[in-house]
Parts: C-alpha cells; structure tokens; sequence
C-alpha cells in the first residue's frame, strides 16, 4: 500500500483495474485507493503478470502492507504467499456473531419476540445472522435504491459485492413509486400487545476520509485554545455587486460566496497576524491568502485551496472555486489542491443556518463560519428599514491570534463586506 496522501496512513481499495493474471507495466494505473480526502490511482512498481491480489475491494491496508504480487507468469510465489500469511497480514477470517466483519459491512436482525418475527422477514444472513457486504457495494445500493435484504452475494462467505448490485441494477430498475408503509407508521395505532424487539441495523466500516476527519478534530478542539467573534454585516451592497457582475458577466456565475472570499483575502493581507499558523517552535506568516474553502461531499468535508486569492480577480475565484468543488466531490483533486491553506471559510448558509461556530482545521489559525444572508429590520439613521444581513463567527487560535487582533480583523471585513468598491481601489 502506497502513500498517496500527506497524511494518509492507510488506505482502502476502491477498485482493481487489473485482474490476476493479467500484464502490467511499470507506471500503468493497477487500481484505485481511496485515501483520506480523494480516490487516487495506484500505479505498477514493476513489470510483469499481477499473480496475486492479496485484499479484496472495500478492504483496507496500512502503508506498507503488501495488497498484490506481481511477477514472472512461472515464477514460484508460495514463500510470498507464506510469508504473507505468516505475518497476519490477511484478512482475519469471519469474527464470532457479536462482533461486525472488520472490512464488511454488516446488518443485523434482532427481533425479541416471536410474533415480530414471524411479521418481519430477516434479511439474507451469514455467520449468525449478519449480512456481509463490501463498502462500495452498500454505497451503490444505497445509491440505486436497492434493497439488501433481496440480494445473494457472491463474494467470500457470501458477501455482497460489487458486481452484485451491478448485476440487480441491470434485472432490476430502481422503483420510482415509494412502497406503500403500514398503517402504524402512519400514525395509526399498532396492534395492540405488539412487542418489539431492537431495530434491525446496519454496520458500515468508516471511510478513509470519515476516520481522519475524526483524528483532526479530536486534535483540534482539545488541544488548540479556541476562541470565538462574532459579527453582524450589512449584505447590500455586496449583494448588488454580485448581482452587476453577473448581469455584465452571466457566464461569470459568482456567487456572494466568491465575494467573501476575495474579501477575507483581502484582511488577511491587511492584518498579516492572522494569515498565519501555530508551528510549536515558530509561528509561521503567509506572504499571500491561500484560503481553504469547505466542501461537503458524500464522504465527508474537504478543503480545497484558492492559492494566492489575494491576487485573484473575483471572476477567477468563482471559476476556480466551482471547479476545485466539483473536482473535490469526484474525489479527484490532488493532495497540494486540499492542503497548506492559510485561513479556512466555511459556508452553511445555504442550508439555512443562521450562525455557527467551525472548528480550526490544524496548524491553520482561524477558521470563518458564515451563516445565511436573509433580510432582518434594521435601525438606519433612525428608522426601521429591511435590509440583507448576515451573521459571521471566527474561530480563532489564542496562541497564535489574541483577541484584539482577531477583532481589528473582523472589523476590516466587514468595512470591505459592507463597501466592497474597495475591492477595486486597491487593486
């Protein structure tokens, strides 16, 4: 298992390109592995036959285990073979019922009462009654609608594959209308003396991306001092320039997104305190904005990274930024377009959410949660006026930012937010 990542200390294999036996030659893509932030192509070490896969797809392997053997089509690879096995590096066989399959997913029926039983038909069932089933697989299923419980699989132990949802979405085309539900989930009452037992489930393993998700957060938010600002901005202006832009160029598409970006870029460059990063020994000053932009993705949030948005027109933000998103949901950006931001921003307004707190992606010194825009009734010059208003909440870094510093910065962006023809002075 190669590295393909900076931060990548395993890896999971989405799909062999190559089958056993196949030919291969040094740098030919062999398979795809999905690393913690993107799906990455494996290339051959080697030329020669691929003899041996040594893990199946939806398994994973840490750096430096061995996951094939490619050699000699007569060469003699049994003392590989041992030495693989001697050294526990194969999958362990099938654990007791209690405990899931490590690199299968499982479901599980446990219904504690005979007459739930006999109404509740169980799924397909392995190994005391858990379905075994690869990640991609429960993916795509859960994708195209499929229903587990009708599947057979057709992998090792019975376990639901790939080419077994491949197989159902070919007989069987995802049904458009929804099954009808039982009158008890309609909020009727339920039989009255009914017993049930414990809700069915299914265990998933956690993806490569998911998992370091999890380790950087419990390395943040503990061990970095966090501290919280938060401002209130008049969107108006800013608003009417997005909206004169994109009438004077519709092919442009920017987004008020796009706007605080280049203008976040623009106090960073102004209070250089805070384009900056903890280093334990040092703290590290950024001569440009390299800010991370936080994408949701079916696997978790990325950051790809608008390097030198200081420098950058608003129009080729918002070209940068659509395609560095939809790359980074295809899980197709490369490890220098995710990593080595300065400074993070962070959008849930499209999702209706008024204001929040983000927590500091390491060894970056703030992160920018920006809430919805949405107009609020206002004080100006007296009167009551309606006015787009928008909430934002910096999460900072006490050992590299004070509070200050953090605030004198809260209060450039807003003047540039709140006046952005300033944006064009300076330039």
């Amino acid at each position: 298992m190669p590295k393909l990542s900076p931060t990548m200390e395993e890896g999971q294999l989405a799909r062999w390109l190559k089958k056993e036996g196949d030919k291969v030659s040094m740098g030919e893509p062999l398979a795809e592995i999905d690393t913690d932030k993107a799906t990455m192509e494996m290339q051959a070490l080697s030329n020669g036959v691929l003899r041996k896969i040594l893990i199946n797809e939806g398994e994973s392997a840490p750096l430096g285990q061995p996951i094939a053997i490619i050699g000699e089509p007569d060469e003699d690879i049994s003392s590989l073979l041992k030495s693989f096995e001697n050294k526990g590096a194969q999958a362990p066989a099938p654990a007791k019922a209690e405990e899931p399959e490590p690199a299968a997913a499982a479901s599980e029926s446990k219904p504690s009462a005979p007459d739930e039983q006999s109404r509740q038909p169980a799924p397909p069932s392995r190994d005391g009654g858990r379905q075994l089933i690869s990640p991609i697989a429960a993916r795509m299923a859960a994708d195209a609608g499929i229903s587990l419980s009708s599947l057979q699989g057709s992998g090792p132990g019975g376990r639901i594959v790939k080419r077994d949802i491949e197989a159902a979405m070919t007989e069987k085309p995802r049904a458009k209308a929804a099954p009808s539900l039982p009158l008890a989930t309609l909020g009727q009452p339920a039989e009255k003396g009914a017993v049930y037992g414990p809700s069915a489930y299914r265990d998933e393993p956690v993806s490569e991306m998911r998992r370091t998700i999890a380790k950087r957060l419990v390395t943040s938010l503990g061990p970095v001092p966090h501290f919280f600002l938060t401002s209130e901005i008049d969107m108006e202006r800013a608003a009417d320039l997005r909206r004169s832009i994109n009438e004077l160029y519709p092919d442009a598409k920017l987004s008020i997104n796009d706007v605080i970006i280049k203008v976040t870029a623009a106090a960073l460059i102004a209070h250089p305190q805070v384009n900056a990063s903890f280093q334990e020994k040092t703290i590290r000053h950024y001569e440009h904005a390299d800010i991370g932009v936080a994408v949701a993705t079916d696997n978790g949030l990325i950051t790809p990274v608008v390097r030198s948005a200081d420098l950058k027109s608003l129009v080729e933000i918002a070209s940068e930024v659509r395609e560095l998103a939809g790359r980074a949901r295809a899980r197709k950006l490369k490890p220098e377009e995710y990593t080595g931001a300065s400074f993070s921003i962070s959008n849930l307004g499209m999702f209706g959410i008024d204001e929040f707190t983000a927590v500091i992606n390491p060894p970056e010194g703030a992160i920018l949660a920006v809430g919805a825009m949405a107009p609020k009734a206002v004080v100006r010059d007296g009167a009551i006026v309606v006015r787009q208003t928008m909430r934002v909440t910096m999460s900072c870094d006490h050992r590299v930012i004070d509070g200050a510093t953090g605030a004198q910065f809260l209060q450039t962006f807003k003047q540039i937010l709140e006046n952005p023809l300033y944006l064009f002075l300076s330039q």
